[in-house]
Protein backbone atom coordinates (compact mmCIF):
# COMPACT_ATOMS: atom_id res chain seq x y z
CA UNK A 1 0.00 0.00 0.00
CA UNK A 2 2.78 2.50 0.77
CA UNK A 3 4.53 1.88 -2.48
CA UNK A 4 1.22 2.91 -4.32
CA UNK A 5 1.05 5.71 -2.29
CA UNK A 6 4.58 6.95 -3.38
CA UNK A 7 4.00 6.14 -6.79
CA UNK A 8 4.19 9.27 -8.90
CA UNK A 9 1.80 9.44 -11.52
CA UNK A 10 3.53 8.87 -14.82
CA UNK A 11 2.35 12.00 -16.53
CA UNK A 12 4.04 13.86 -13.75
CA UNK A 13 7.20 12.40 -13.59
CA UNK A 14 7.40 12.73 -18.02
CA UNK A 15 6.30 16.52 -17.22
CA UNK A 16 8.94 17.02 -14.67
CA UNK A 17 11.56 15.50 -16.72
CA UNK A 18 10.77 17.69 -19.75
CA UNK A 19 10.76 20.88 -17.54
CA UNK A 20 14.20 19.74 -16.01
CA UNK A 21 15.63 18.57 -19.51
CA UNK A 22 14.40 22.02 -20.79
CA UNK A 23 15.87 23.98 -18.05
CA UNK A 24 19.28 22.79 -18.46
CA UNK A 25 19.24 23.20 -22.06
CA UNK A 26 18.03 26.71 -21.29
CA UNK A 27 20.58 27.41 -18.60
CA UNK A 28 24.02 25.65 -20.68
CA UNK A 29 23.21 27.38 -24.07
CA UNK A 30 24.64 30.18 -23.76
CA UNK A 31 28.20 28.74 -22.64
CA UNK A 32 27.93 25.90 -25.18
CA UNK A 33 26.68 28.34 -27.95
CA UNK A 34 30.07 30.50 -26.87
CA UNK A 35 32.37 27.51 -26.98
CA UNK A 36 31.10 26.18 -30.49
CA UNK A 37 32.05 30.08 -31.69
CA UNK A 38 35.30 30.22 -30.27
CA UNK A 39 36.32 27.76 -33.02
CA UNK A 40 35.03 30.01 -35.81
CA UNK A 41 35.78 33.15 -37.29
CA UNK A 42 34.22 36.27 -36.23
CA UNK A 43 32.58 36.36 -40.35
CA UNK A 44 30.95 33.25 -39.41
CA UNK A 45 29.96 33.68 -35.13
CA UNK A 46 28.58 37.14 -35.84
CA UNK A 47 26.92 36.71 -39.25
CA UNK A 48 24.51 38.98 -40.27
CA UNK A 49 23.89 37.49 -42.86
CA UNK A 50 23.05 34.00 -42.21
CA UNK A 51 22.39 32.98 -38.60
CA UNK A 52 23.40 29.33 -39.86
CA UNK A 53 27.03 30.02 -41.08
CA UNK A 54 27.82 30.22 -37.10
CA UNK A 55 27.08 26.33 -37.25
CA UNK A 56 28.35 25.11 -40.54
CA UNK A 57 31.16 27.36 -40.73
CA UNK A 58 31.78 28.27 -44.13
CA UNK A 59 33.64 31.30 -44.15
CA UNK A 60 36.09 29.34 -41.61
CA UNK A 61 36.41 26.69 -43.80
CA UNK A 62 37.34 29.18 -46.83
CA UNK A 63 39.92 30.51 -44.67
CA UNK A 64 41.44 27.78 -42.87
CA UNK A 65 40.59 24.55 -45.38
CA UNK A 66 38.19 23.50 -42.31
CA UNK A 67 34.88 24.44 -40.56
CA UNK A 68 36.87 24.63 -37.18
CA UNK A 69 40.07 27.12 -36.30
CA UNK A 70 42.02 27.82 -32.83
CA UNK A 71 42.92 30.79 -34.22
CA UNK A 72 40.66 32.71 -31.35
CA UNK A 73 42.71 30.50 -28.65
CA UNK A 74 46.30 30.93 -30.45
CA UNK A 75 45.70 34.67 -30.76
CA UNK A 76 44.17 35.16 -26.96
CA UNK A 77 47.02 33.23 -25.48
CA UNK A 78 49.71 33.59 -27.69
CA UNK A 79 49.76 36.91 -29.32
CA UNK A 80 48.15 38.62 -26.32
CA UNK A 81 49.57 36.85 -23.81
CA UNK A 82 45.96 35.89 -22.30
CA UNK A 83 48.17 33.59 -19.87
CA UNK A 84 49.65 36.32 -18.03
CA UNK A 85 46.32 37.41 -16.49
CA UNK A 86 45.67 33.76 -15.80
CA UNK A 87 48.45 33.61 -13.40
CA UNK A 88 47.99 36.82 -12.35
CA UNK A 89 44.07 35.65 -11.83
CA UNK A 90 46.07 32.73 -10.11
CA UNK A 91 48.05 34.56 -7.47
CA UNK A 92 45.09 36.71 -6.55
CA UNK A 93 42.56 34.08 -6.03
CA UNK A 94 44.55 31.68 -4.14
CA UNK A 95 45.73 34.42 -1.67
CA UNK A 96 42.61 35.98 -1.30
CA UNK A 97 40.70 32.87 -0.24
CA UNK A 98 43.78 31.49 2.38
CA UNK A 99 43.48 34.54 3.71
CA UNK A 100 39.82 35.02 3.92
CA UNK A 101 39.48 31.62 5.09
CA UNK A 102 41.88 31.81 8.31
CA UNK A 103 40.45 35.56 9.32
CA UNK A 104 37.14 34.21 8.81
CA UNK A 105 37.53 30.94 10.71
CA UNK A 106 38.98 32.43 13.70
CA UNK A 107 36.39 35.15 13.77
CA UNK A 108 33.73 33.05 12.91
CA UNK A 109 34.66 31.02 15.98
CA UNK A 110 35.12 33.30 18.44
CA UNK A 111 32.03 34.95 17.83
CA UNK A 112 29.82 32.12 17.54
CA UNK A 113 31.33 30.95 21.17
CA UNK A 114 31.46 34.79 22.38
CA UNK A 115 28.40 35.11 24.55
CA UNK A 116 28.89 39.01 24.42
CA UNK A 117 25.96 41.17 22.92
CA UNK A 118 28.06 43.20 20.73
CA UNK A 119 28.25 40.42 18.56
CA UNK A 120 25.08 40.88 17.35
CA UNK A 121 26.35 45.01 16.29
CA UNK A 122 29.67 43.40 14.53
CA UNK A 123 27.62 40.95 11.83
CA UNK A 124 25.37 43.49 11.69
CA UNK A 125 27.99 45.98 10.54
CA UNK A 126 29.64 43.63 8.51
CA UNK A 127 26.80 43.15 6.62
CA UNK A 128 25.98 47.19 5.84
CA UNK A 129 29.83 46.70 5.18
CA UNK A 130 29.58 43.77 2.75
CA UNK A 131 26.05 45.28 1.17
CA UNK A 132 27.84 48.59 -0.25
CA UNK A 133 28.97 49.06 -3.64
CA UNK A 134 32.38 48.02 -4.67
CA UNK A 135 33.14 50.94 -6.44
CA UNK A 136 32.39 52.98 -3.77
CA UNK A 137 34.57 50.60 -1.32
CA UNK A 138 37.59 50.90 -3.98
CA UNK A 139 37.12 54.97 -4.26
CA UNK A 140 38.35 55.30 -0.81
CA UNK A 141 41.67 53.06 -1.41
CA UNK A 142 42.64 54.99 -3.90
CA UNK A 143 44.47 57.89 -3.06
CA UNK A 144 46.35 56.57 0.03
CA UNK A 145 47.54 53.64 -2.39
CA UNK A 146 48.84 56.84 -4.89
CA UNK A 147 50.24 58.35 -2.47
CA UNK A 148 52.04 55.00 -0.74
CA UNK A 149 52.84 54.66 -4.58
CA UNK A 150 51.75 50.90 -4.36
CA UNK A 151 48.52 51.00 -6.95
CA UNK A 152 48.99 48.87 -9.62
CA UNK A 153 50.17 45.92 -7.97
CA UNK A 154 48.51 42.22 -7.14
CA UNK A 155 49.31 42.35 -3.32
CA UNK A 156 47.43 45.84 -2.92
CA UNK A 157 44.22 43.89 -4.95
CA UNK A 158 44.30 41.09 -2.52
CA UNK A 159 43.77 43.62 0.31
CA UNK A 160 41.04 45.41 -0.95
CA UNK A 161 39.37 42.04 -1.89
CA UNK A 162 39.93 40.25 1.35
CA UNK A 163 38.49 43.49 2.79
CA UNK A 164 35.82 43.42 0.71
CA UNK A 165 34.93 39.56 1.28
CA UNK A 166 35.46 39.17 5.03
CA UNK A 167 31.96 40.05 6.44
CA UNK A 168 30.62 37.39 3.70
CA UNK A 169 33.01 34.72 4.93
CA UNK A 170 32.06 36.08 8.90
CA UNK A 171 28.44 35.30 8.14
CA UNK A 172 29.10 32.46 6.69
CA UNK A 173 31.13 30.44 8.95
CA UNK A 174 29.55 32.25 11.95
CA UNK A 175 26.36 30.28 10.81
CA UNK A 176 28.29 26.93 10.57
CA UNK A 177 30.25 27.29 13.88
CA UNK A 178 26.28 28.09 15.66
CA UNK A 179 25.57 24.80 13.64
CA UNK A 180 27.70 22.71 16.38
CA UNK A 181 27.29 22.19 19.68
CA UNK A 182 29.41 23.71 22.07
CA UNK A 183 29.57 20.06 24.48
CA UNK A 184 31.85 19.50 21.38
CA UNK A 185 34.43 22.30 22.42
CA UNK A 186 33.89 21.31 26.12
CA UNK A 187 34.41 17.72 25.64
CA UNK A 188 37.85 18.48 24.03
CA UNK A 189 38.87 20.69 26.59
CA UNK A 190 38.28 18.33 29.42
CA UNK A 191 40.56 15.81 27.38
CA UNK A 192 43.63 17.98 27.94
CA UNK A 193 43.15 20.67 25.04
CA UNK A 194 43.46 23.99 24.38
CA UNK A 195 41.14 26.48 23.00
CA UNK A 196 42.61 26.45 20.19
CA UNK A 197 43.55 22.97 19.55
CA UNK A 198 40.04 21.88 20.68
CA UNK A 199 38.71 24.62 17.08
CA UNK A 200 41.92 22.88 15.24
CA UNK A 201 41.39 19.53 16.40
CA UNK A 202 37.71 19.11 16.95
CA UNK A 203 35.81 21.49 15.53
CA UNK A 204 37.46 22.28 11.69
CA UNK A 205 37.13 18.96 10.89
CA UNK A 206 33.36 18.76 11.79
CA UNK A 207 32.91 21.45 9.74
CA UNK A 208 34.98 21.10 6.91
CA UNK A 209 32.30 21.36 4.39
CA UNK A 210 31.36 24.77 5.33
CA UNK A 211 34.71 25.83 5.01
CA UNK A 212 34.96 24.74 1.79
CA UNK A 213 31.65 26.52 0.47
CA UNK A 214 32.45 29.69 2.02
CA UNK A 215 35.84 29.42 -0.11
CA UNK A 216 34.21 28.09 -2.92
CA UNK A 217 32.35 31.66 -2.70
CA UNK A 218 35.58 33.56 -1.76
CA UNK A 219 36.64 32.01 -5.10
CA UNK A 220 34.13 33.25 -7.13
CA UNK A 221 34.72 36.53 -5.67
CA UNK A 222 37.91 36.82 -6.69
CA UNK A 223 37.85 35.29 -9.67
CA UNK A 224 34.86 36.78 -11.71
CA UNK A 225 35.89 40.20 -10.10
CA UNK A 226 35.61 43.08 -12.33
CA UNK A 227 35.75 46.38 -10.36
CA UNK A 228 38.32 46.08 -7.94
CA UNK A 229 40.64 44.59 -10.30
CA UNK A 230 39.95 46.95 -13.18
CA UNK A 231 40.19 49.81 -10.91
CA UNK A 232 43.18 48.65 -9.43
CA UNK A 233 45.60 46.99 -11.33
CA UNK A 234 47.81 47.87 -14.23
CA UNK A 235 47.73 46.57 -17.37
CA UNK A 236 50.75 44.77 -17.10
CA UNK A 237 48.73 42.96 -13.90
CA UNK A 238 45.71 42.53 -15.24
CA UNK A 239 42.93 39.36 -14.61
CA UNK A 240 41.30 37.27 -16.59
CA UNK A 241 38.10 39.81 -16.60
CA UNK A 242 39.42 43.15 -17.25
CA UNK A 243 41.85 41.32 -19.12
CA UNK A 244 38.85 39.98 -21.93
CA UNK A 245 37.21 43.32 -21.15
CA UNK A 246 40.17 44.93 -22.85
CA UNK A 247 39.79 42.71 -26.09
CA UNK A 248 35.80 43.47 -26.21
CA UNK A 249 36.90 47.17 -25.92
CA UNK A 250 39.41 46.73 -29.42
CA UNK A 251 36.29 45.03 -31.64
CA UNK A 252 36.84 47.23 -34.46
CA UNK A 253 39.98 45.29 -34.88
CA UNK A 254 39.32 42.32 -37.36
CA UNK A 255 39.53 38.74 -34.88
CA UNK A 256 39.97 40.52 -31.38
CA UNK A 257 36.16 39.91 -30.73
CA UNK A 258 37.23 36.23 -30.96
CA UNK A 259 40.22 36.44 -28.81
CA UNK A 260 37.78 37.54 -26.36
CA UNK A 261 35.31 34.51 -27.15
CA UNK A 262 37.91 31.85 -26.57
CA UNK A 263 39.11 33.56 -23.11
CA UNK A 264 35.61 33.55 -21.83
CA UNK A 265 35.57 30.00 -22.96
CA UNK A 266 39.08 29.03 -21.04
CA UNK A 267 37.45 31.27 -18.12
CA UNK A 268 34.44 29.39 -17.77
CA UNK A 269 36.13 25.85 -18.10
CA UNK A 270 37.60 25.53 -14.75
CA UNK A 271 34.89 26.92 -13.35
CA UNK A 272 32.95 23.95 -14.43
CA UNK A 273 35.46 21.19 -13.24
CA UNK A 274 36.04 23.36 -9.61
CA UNK A 275 31.89 22.60 -8.81
CA UNK A 276 32.41 19.32 -10.28
CA UNK A 277 34.94 18.38 -8.29
CA UNK A 278 33.64 20.17 -4.97
CA UNK A 279 29.62 19.45 -5.61
CA UNK A 280 29.38 16.81 -2.51
CA UNK A 281 31.12 18.86 0.04
CA UNK A 282 28.86 22.35 -1.12
CA UNK A 283 25.68 20.60 -1.07
CA UNK A 284 26.79 19.40 2.91
CA UNK A 285 28.34 22.51 3.58
CA UNK A 286 24.90 24.78 2.59
CA UNK A 287 22.86 21.79 4.17
CA UNK A 288 24.96 21.67 7.67
CA UNK A 289 24.94 25.66 7.67
CA UNK A 290 20.75 25.61 8.04
CA UNK A 291 20.29 23.62 10.43
CA UNK A 292 21.30 24.66 13.92
CA UNK A 293 22.57 21.84 16.51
Amino acid sequence: MSDLANKKPPSLVALSTIFVLFWLIVAAFPFLWTMWGSFKVEGDFFSRADWMNAITGPVTERQHGAPFTLDGYRGAWIEQEFWRAVVNTGIVVFFTVIISLTLGTLGGYALARSGFKYTFWLLMAALVFRAMPHVTLVSGYLLPFFQMNIWGYLPTTIIVLVAINQPFTLWMLHSFFLSIPKDLDEAAMVDGCTRFQAFRLAIIPVMWPGVVTTGLFSFLLAYNDFAVTSMLLTQENATMIPKINSFLGSTQEEGKVMYAVAAVVSAIVPLFVLILFFQRQIVSGLTAGAVKG
